[in-house]
């Protein structure tokens, strides 16, 4: 079975295009682990070939999981003849389809140096496919507006391809080639869709979940891991969840601040954590689900208040988007269902009646002073654990 792979920005990248492509190349090839496939690129096309037509769901599954492919078709090959692109195009349809039904032609000729032009081909070809497949006048006919079927033919430097159907990618640039990024991954929905979109940009990333046992349960703790394994499906290589606990700070939070900032404070010291824990991952920035205006944390003053003095770059793709355009891209990267499980964060749990919109810096610095922060992340730092997470596959090849 040959696929056919196509790729939309990276191609209009110049001289760094090259780069793009081996990215996407190498990405694609660790995705197929397993399997036995053969990849080749070409032009703005890369193709992939596997031995086994068994496998054809399982590489659609995969392939249609690797950031920087738009969409993909699995293809039959003719030689640059008009014979065998008819005889390919008639094998094609009577392999799939039953008449009666009407169809159109689309060709796209790549290779100009091929005879005949694209409207030509659309005219020839449906000529012989109607010749060979009528039998009766109600059997098959030509509908170029709203057709059962297209037939899409591909001309290029030595071969033709054919194909029915395509499927599509989540599009966007591979998967490492824009750095690496720390994503601060709660349990909620908005999160999980930021690091995805960061993913989609072609940022490799990997998460900081905060902890806060015995006020949050180890289930909350599994739904994040399970959250983490959703995003690895994205992955052509793994993603690891740093788990820092977080209790002992919590507990300061709550002896030392009013509880009207403790929200607040709380969020500064997740950004020094995740701040001073990207520094040991080497990553370049940090990434949150902040949406503005979404909740009271998220007002254009706290969340300055929170991110000030952090000398990373901070990501929020969220940030224009509503609530329910988040909701409808966490179903669609299949996230919704593990983020509405009933287990709380540390967020929720200690959520004040009356949490400050509008903090003033002064304020907060002054209420910090009560506590020991550089004590705090240090031993947070030193007390955190890491799990792995692949792609997994849908069935074991030997």
């Amino acid at each position: 079975m040959l696929y056919l792979i196509r790729y939309g920005e990276i191609a209009l990248k110049g001289k760094n295009r090259k780069f793009f492509v081996d990215t996407l190349t190498r990405n694609i090839k660790e995705s197929l682990q397993g399997l036995e496939a053969r990849i080749i690129s070409e032009h703005s096309r890369i193709f992939v070939e596997v031995n086994k037509e068994e496998h054809d769901e399982e590489v659609k599954h995969r392939l249609q999981r690797v950031f920087g492919i738009v969409s993909l078709s699995p293809v039959s090959t003719a030689d640059l003849s008009v014979e065998d692109i008819q005889e390919r195009a008639l094998e094609l349809l009577q392999s799939s389809h039953t008449p009666p039904f009407t169809f159109k032609v689309e060709t796209r000729r790549a290779n100009k140096s091929f005879s005949y032009t694209s409207p030509e081909m659309n005219k020839m070809l449906g000529a012989y496919l109607l010749k060979n497949m009528l039998n009766n006048m109600e059997d098959i006919s030509v509908d170029v507006h709203n057709p059962d079927v297209e037939l899409f033919v591909e001309i290029r430097g030595q071969e033709a391809y054919l194909f029915l159907e395509s499927y599509p990618g989540p599009g966007g640039l591979p998967l490492g080639v824009s750095g690496k990024g720390l994503l601060l991954l709660s349990g909620g929905i908005d999160s999980p869709v930021a690091g995805w979109l960061c993913m989609k940009r072609g940022l490799q990333i990997e998460a900081v979940h905060f902890h806060s046992y015995p006020f949050t349960s180890e289930r909350s703790k599994e739904k994040v891991k399970e959250l983490a394994q959703k995003l690895a499906e994205y992955s052509s290589s793994s993603i690891n969840l740093h788990v820092i606990p977080f209790t002992e700070i919590q507990k300061e939070i709550q002896l030392h601040c009013p509880k009207e900032l403790s929200i607040t404070v709380m969020r500064r010291m997740m950004f020094r954590l995740g701040r001073d824990l990207a520094q040991i991952l080497r990553a370049q920035v940090l990434i949150t689900g902040e949406s503005l205006g979404q909740v009271a944390s998220q007002t254009i003053e706290n969340m300055h208040a929170a991110s000030i003095g952090v000398d990373l770059p901070v990501f929020r793709p969220l940030l224009g988007m509503d609530k329910q355009e988040i909701i409808n891209k966490s179903q669609t990267i299949n996230t919704y269902d593990t983020s509405i499980k009933p287990y709380e964060d540390c967020c929720t749990v200690f959520l004040p009646e009356h949490p400050v919109t509008r903090p003033k810096l002064s304020r907060v610095n002054e209420i910090e002073q009560n506590l020991d922060v550089d004590a705090l992340i240090e031993k947070c730092l030193h007390n955190y654990e890491t799990f792995p997470f692949k792609l997994t596959r849908q069935h074991t090849y030997i």
